[in-house]
């Protein structure tokens, strides 16, 4: 392991979170596994960054990354890029409202994504994501009104199931 670095200390602060007064069994299926997709990913970039690129943690997560690939194409799961453009489209409050990594990764008119599972904002530049972004963008994602919009019958929850009713009619 590197010395402690900034990042070290943006991927303590993701494990710091918690979602123990929450009831994660409750969130809707597919915003749960983009949930904990995304964080995965944020895991792993700052891993890299954090420690040794060929370190055993960052081999087991890039072993649990390879597995969601096939799994994130499954069920209801496939259509979840389309309603996040969808949202753009259609609820441009809501899309503001959701996390940036969200925004970042799942609208096709954004150059960022997912490179070899690392989260990459800007592929032409060469400077590494600021440690900053990354504590921003946990805060996001455990942020107490996007938790709660992720429970079936809640706001987004809601709203993805109306756009599967109109994807399918």
């Amino acid at each position: 392991m590197q010395i402690v670095n900034e990042y070290f200390n943006a991927l303590r602060h993701l494990y710091e979170k918690s979602l123990m007064l929450e009831s994660p069994s409750d969130f809707h299926p597919v915003l749960h596994f983009f949930l904990m997709d995304s964080l995965a990913h944020l895991d792993y970039t700052l891993g890299v960054q954090a420690f040794n690129f060929m370190s055993i943690k960052n081999e087991m997560s890039r072993e649990y990354l390879r597995w969601r690939i096939d799994e994130e194409k499954k069920g209801e799961r496939a259509y979840f890029p389309e309603f996040i453009n969808w949202l753009k489209e259609n609820d441009e409050e809501m899309f503001e409202s959701l996390p940036m990594v969200w925004q970042l990764v799942y609208d096709r008119e954004s150059s960022g994504g997912y490179r070899s599972f690392r989260l990459v904002i800007d592929p032409d530049s060469t400077q590494p994501i600021p440690a900053r972004f990354f504590i921003d963008a946990i805060d996001e994602f455990f942020d107490k009104s996007f938790i709660k919009s992720l429970y079936k019958g809640a706001s987004l929850a809601n709203l993805f199931e109306s756009f599967l009713a109109k994807r399918a009619a």
